[in-house]
């Protein structure tokens, strides 16, 4: 069953994660008019994750905000994933699924167009189309949190490379020798950078000297173990040294990533979103200076790095953004 729909009405930004799926009304304008959420069920069976994808999406796609119904579906969901094709491969996070049609499965659940894309390339887009990085022609974008993801679109496109696999730039390597990332590899920017990484490297500090723990300690009950990247940032805020120079170091080590990125791409803007990049805001600036440091390209330090605009409605933005050139007149 759908909906009578017309060309005008919005369109329905779907984000699947691990424990939610979040879905929104998203305006033309890419605003974000209404949103829900519903849980995932990731560890059961195929037809069960399916299940509560579509429970999601009940919930918005047959209310009357949706003001005359939706013609497009955009879906953003951890990959590995074919935004060709429309599977689900094979995402750690998401071991309901192994080689899902799920953009075919929605598609034939309402009858309307869907895209399917991981959420660091909608994120991206997202950004391009009405965010952050709007007016330019190669964005690069990175959102920092647990890990790190990243988007390229170039001229209005998501730059999926050969396979569709392209744009993952959290698992460059900066040091060959570094610590064991989570895929594998020696030294990436995620198990360098991320938020476990921040919070790594603030309890190994103050277990080496307790007496500089200050505030940090304060903020987790004095339980080296209980430090997070979270309260590395609050401190930070509250003026304490010893999180400044957490902070700072994990700067050192996006700026020399940022200086491969953009000898490698070139980008006119760069874009950050997540957690830590909200953390790291401040350092915005120095970074810019920095940059010319690591790079080739002499005027690297002219290139713009600003926040993301959307924030934790990344996903439902983004998904949407999957579907805006379909509705371009």
């Amino acid at each position: 069953m759908t909906l009578s729909a017309t060309n005008e009405g919005p369109i329905l930004g779907v984000d699947i994660g691990g424990t939610k799926v979040a879905v929104g009304l998203v305006g033309r304008d890419g605003k974000i008019l209404t949103q829900a959420r519903k849980p995932m069920i990731a560890n059961g069976t195929a037809e069960a994750g399916l299940r509560a994808v579509t429970e999601a999406i009940d919930s918005l796609f047959f209310s009357a905000e949706a003001r005359g119904g939706i013609l497009n579906i955009g879906i953003c969901a951890p990959g590995p994933l074919d935004p060709v094709s429309g599977l689900v491969l094979n995402p750690p996070n998401l071991p309901c699924w192994r080689d899902f049609p799920l953009a075919e499965k929605i598609r034939n659940t309402y009858k309307v167009s869907v895209k399917l894309d991981n959420d660091a390339n909608a994120a991206a887009l997202a950004e391009t189309i009405w965010g952050a990085a709007r007016g330019y022609r190669y964005v690069f974008y990175a959102t920092i949190g647990t890990g790190i993801g990243t988007g390229i679109v170039f001229d209005g496109n998501i730059y999926h490379g050969h396979t569709g696999a392209a744009g993952e730039g959290g698992h460059v390597s900066i040091d060959y020798r570094g610590p064991v990332c989570g895929c594998g590899k020696h030294g990436c920017i995620e198990i360098l950078a991320a938020g476990p990484a921040i919070a790594a490297r603030a309890r190994a500090k103050i277990s080496a000297a307790p007496s500089r723990g200050g505030s940090i300690l304060d903020l987790a009950h004095h339980d080296v173990a209980a430090v997070t990247s979270e309260m590395v940032g609050q401190a930070y805020a509250a003026g304490d040294p010893l999180a400044r120079e957490i902070l700072q170091e994990t700067v050192e080590l996006l700026t020399a990533w940022l200086g491969n990125i953009v000898d490698l791409l070139d980008p006119d803007v760069l874009v950050m979103g997540g957690g830590v990049a909200a953390m790291l805001k401040p350092f915005f600036d120095e970074i810019k200076t920095r940059l010319p440091d690591w790079c080739v390209n002499p005027r690297a330090s002219e290139i713009p790095l600003v926040m993301a605009h959307y924030g934790a409605d990344t996903g439902i933005a983004g998904g949407a953004a999957l579907c805006a050139k379909d509705l371009e007149s």
